[in-house]
């Protein structure tokens, strides 16, 4: 059996959640419990857990009995296990199954897959598959969480993370860029150099359900992970060392309402979000450290302190590539979207970036949804016009204004009061939406936009409560 067909298998088993009240964006979380005692079980690890909360114990419950120790097993790995992650992964547990012949229905479908085969294939890949899936669900919301496979893979082909090096995530939502980055380097090396000098991976994830989706799929990765659940514009991911490599998408919207106090070096004051993590994750690098960020179009254009961080970014980082996406991969945030990819110079550094190379993958590009999505052919050009070298310093070619790569200096860019949202080739006339036919598209795109007003709105309010503050 493939990684598609068993993720379909165990995905199947959510018919089961959904007769039983469960709300899609509930279900992984669900299944995740299920499947790692089964995993344990199936790979020899239950000495993780706590005598009385392995899988056997579970199944071997009458039908009377099964739902209420479920719940009593549940809490016990939540508190007693001794391993770290098993705790954080069971950590204030709650089962939503309100029958016991429902979760027994869960549990035999859970037994009755071709395990060995599964174990050949990899765990973690079948576990990113569910992910997938979850995240393709447009009811479920989980698209905020997940960005497209083939753009992933791209930004991490574009840094070449490697051996012995700290990678990180400070928006890590299922741990998708570390993923990637570790099964890339796995690529490139054999075990045992590996093993002599391994990455060393770390996430932040704010969202409970979600930090415990980025768990599972790192420890099934066996991948050598800190992971923070918090806030990484806070104080919470304090521990962290300096990472050489950070690669993220960080949560559109804006922030309004949050007493929490902010990290002190996030100079510029905001309530967008994108400026604030744009802000911490320069000051997390340390010198000749790289990243890759995928950021909204009006933090590229936005006046005022958006104007200054970028004024600020361009002096202490070599912003040396931006790649404007297609439309169509993010319906969640209903926003255009691009990647900008920079190199730290130093805290004190001035003018570090003299031009800026644009790759513009917008313009004149297919409409991408469910029955056109985007796959790893679609960068291909653009990694090629990119060059092999991590830093963006491969020798490059200016394409003119009718190619998709240029370059634009800092004086240019300086005369555009800062503005980096620059185009050149004629947009197609018609909108990417108007291609949509499948009722999930549709439904996501409606959403997006609903989610995008509401963002502004709230942009509006906290400058209004700001202004009024000043005035008082």
């Amino acid at each position: 059996m493939s990684i598609a067909a068993t993720s379909k298998r165990i995905w199947s088993l959510c018919h089961v959640l959904r007769d039983d009240g469960i709300v899609f964006h509930k279900y992984l979380s669900e299944l995740t419990y299920l499947l790692f005692l089964k995993v344990a079980f199936e790979t020899g690890k239950e000495e993780l857990l706590p005598e009385g909360c392995r899988w056997e114990d579970l199944t071997a419950q009458p039908d009377s009995n099964m739902l209420s120790y479920y719940r009593k097993m549940l809490t016990s790995l939540g508190e007693d296990a001794k391993e770290e992650i098993v705790r954080e992964i069971f950590r204030f547990p709650t089962t939503v199954f309100n029958h016991e012949e429902n979760l027994r229905k869960v549990v035999e479908g859970i037994d009755a897959i071709d395990w060995h085969e599964a174990l050949s294939d990899g765990l973690g890949a079948v576990y990113e598959s569910l992910l997938a899936r979850n995240a393709s669900e447009a009811r479920s919301g989980a698209g905020q969480y997940f960005t497209p496979r083939p753009l992933v893979d791209a930004m991490v082909r574009v840094l070449q993370p490697d051996l012995g090096e700290t990678i990180q995530d400070p928006a890590a939502g299922t741990a998708g860029f570390l993923i990637s980055a570790q099964t890339y380097i796995t690529n490139r090396h054999n075990s045992s150099a590996y093993a002599r000098n391994p990455p060393r991976f770390q996430a932040v994830e704010i969202e409970g359900d979600t930090y415990r989706l980025c768990l599972m799929n790192i420890f099934l990765h066996g991948m050598d992970g800190r992971v923070i659940h918090g806030d990484a514009l806070t104080h919470d991911a304090e521990e962290l060392t300096s990472p050489d490599v950070i690669i993220a998408n960080p949560p559109f919207g804006t922030s309004v309402g949050g007493a929490r106090a902010r990290r002190d070096d996030l100079h510029f004051r905001t309530s967008n979000k994108q400026l604030l993590f744009l802000q911490r994750i320069v000051q997390s690098l340390p010198a000749n450290g790289r990243a890759a960020v995928v950021l909204p179009d009006n933090v590229l254009f936005e006046e005022n302190v958006g104007r200054e961080i970028r004024n600020w970014l361009m002096d202490r980082c070599h912003l040396h590539t931006i790649l404007r996406l297609p439309v169509g991969i993010f319906y969640a945030q209903g926003v255009k979207t691009n990647v900008i990819f920079f190199t730290k110079i130093g805290e004190d550094a001035t003018n570090s970036t003299r031009e800026v190379w644009f790759y513009d993958m917008r313009a004149q590009m297919p409409s991408f949804n469910k029955t056109r999505p985007l796959t790893d052919e679609d960068f291909a050009l653009f990694l090629k016009a990119y060059g092999n070298d991590p830093y963006g310093k491969t020798k490059r070619n200016d394409e003119g204004e009718e190619g998709r790569f240029r370059k634009f200096t800092r004086e240019e860019i300086a005369e555009r009061n800062y503005n980096l949202d620059i185009s050149w080739l004629r947009e197609d006339e018609k909108d990417a939406e108007d291609d949509l036919i499948e009722i999930d598209d549709i439904a996501a795109a409606i959403l997006g936009h609903l989610r995008s007003a509401l963002n502004e709105i709230e942009a509006v309010t906290e400058e209004l409560a700001e202004a009024e503050d000043f005035e008082k």
